[in-house]
């Protein structure tokens, strides 16, 4: 059997563990797949599962970062959104996650893009902001 053969082999029974709620042994195999590498379909679905079962175990944090690390555009689609935010609000980041989900929903808007995308932005910019710039935006 291959590396290739092998990492499928463990990628598979990993989903497998994590269907059956073993989500410890499910992640020592995402990982061992991980590391010996897969095509690249089944690394981004890899990185959603893995990421699934490590919110599970209360890792979230590390969820978090593997999720950012996919990009927007892999062949999970919109998937990594739901899952980053999922993960976010476990992190303790609420806000960043609501943004998340609705970005993720922008596309199926009929109307509205504009507004719902400035008011996404600004549940997360206001905490980049001073109280002086929050002051003056609530008077608006």
């Amino acid at each position: 059997m291959s590396t290739a053969d092998d990492a499928v082999r463990l990628f598979e029974e990993a989903g497998e563990h994590d269907s059956a709620g073993r989500e410890a042994e499910a992640a020592v195999l995402y990982e061992q797949a991980m590391a010996l590498g897969l095509d690249a379909a089944r690394s981004d679905q890899l990185v959603i599962q893995y990421a699934s079962t490590l919110r599970n175990l209360d890792r979230a944090d590390e969820a978090v970062e593997l999720l950012q690390a996919l990009p927007a555009d892999s062949s999970v689609g919109t998937a990594r959104a739901a899952f980053l935010a999922l993960a976010l609000r476990d992190a303790g980041r609420p806000d960043e996650a609501l943004r998340i989900a609705i970005e993720a929903l922008l596309p199926t808007l009929p109307r509205y893009h504009r507004s719902v995308a400035g008011y996404a932005a600004e549940l997360t910019d206001e905490a980049d902001e001073g109280p002086a710039r929050r002051s003056a935006r609530a008077r608006r």
